[in-house]
């Protein structure tokens, strides 16, 4: 039996680890293996982070991981590198379960993130974080993309911010949709597609990227013609959306209509009492390390004010 166990050890999980065993709740975090991504989270395979807040020169993401690890550690909390497969929330104790084992848990901690939806090509996964992201915010503003051509992909809401967001750093930018239309309000793209440094390529799927060590070029194809373009950019971000990391869940938990899980803001409360959420598996807005961890350290108060009573 555990008091608190953790699902998930991104910067949400492993905030919530540090402070919940700061508090003595002695957390047991599952860290994950392959299920939803690898232990750590997205930031395990990010390189420079230039926006997380006491690192003025920027820091590896695997660095910054591996320091918040370190750090739960030595207050007290202790990982399984495991996935859960299944849950059982319906009685107390809460029940977490894979093919190796049963943890019991008083409270329960879901942070277990989501994940970037990516074009399922050979050439993507080849350059990814070598030219390729699915943060603009992100990873906008590093040199390797300043006063570049770059590109986005997408049609919607996203995809048009984050093209706009890159004209701040960028010579050029294409906007890359399969459609002739696009999906975003019509104020976003009033916005998007007056700007000078925008350049829609439109009724066009990625093709091919190319490059060397990192993307010099793409390869586009127009879905009526079947014509292939080449563009001449030094990035590719991804804006096609995510997909919360809730599938071991089956139902256990409410989620809203983008199935990502809800909570009782301004707590990290989810339907079920005693099981919190926390982290980008909460939020399909923000998306961003800080404000998971942020929300990693509300989660952990919860569960301890929760627990005390």
């Amino acid at each position: 039996m555990h008091k608190l166990v953790i699902i998930g050890s991104g910067p949400a999980g492993l905030t919530a680890a540090i402070y919940a065993a700061r508090a003595g709740l002695a957390p047991l975090v599952i860290e994950g293996f392959m299920k939803g991504g690898q232990p750590g989270g997205q930031l395990m395979t990010t390189t420079e982070i230039e926006n997380f807040p006491g690192f003025a020169e920027g820091i590896h993401g695997a660095e910054l991981m591996t320091n918040m690890r370190k750090q739960a550690e030595k207050f007290g909390t202790t990982f399984i590198m495991e996935d859960i497969d299944s849950v059982d929330f319906s009685n107390k104790p809460f029940k977490l379960i894979n093919s190796s084992r049963i943890i019991e848990a008083e409270s329960v901690i879901v942070a277990t993130g989501a994940g970037a939806k990516k074009l399922e090509l050979p050439s993507v996964n080849e350059f990814w974080n070598r030219g390729i992201s699915a943060c603009a915010t992100c990873d906008g503003a590093l040199p390797i993309y300043r006063n570049q051509v770059l590109a986005v992909v997408g049609g919607g809401d996203t995809a048009l911010e984050e093209a706009t967001f890159l004209t701040r750093f960028a010579s050029k930018v294409f906007l890359i949709h399969r459609r002739k239309d696009f999906r975003a309000s019509k104020a976003m793209q009033d916005k998007a597609l007056a700007h000078p440094k925008i350049e829609p390529v439109l009724d066009c799927v990625l093709e091919e990227v190319v490059g060397d060590k990192f993307v010099t070029g793409l390869k586009v194809k127009n879905v009526i013609t079947g014509e292939i373009r080449s563009l001449e950019c030094k990035g590719l971000f991804m804006a096609i959306g995510h997909t919360p990391n809730v599938a071991f869940l089956n139902g256990a938990l409410e989620l809203d209509e983008r199935g990502y899980i809800k909570v009782k803001s301004p707590t990290t409360q989810t339907s079920v009492e005693g099981v919190f959420a926390c982290g980008d598996v909460t939020d399909p807005i923000y998306r961003q390390a800080v404000r998971a961890a942020g929300t990693g350290c509300a989660a952990a108060l919860d569960a301890e004010k929760w627990l005390t009573k």
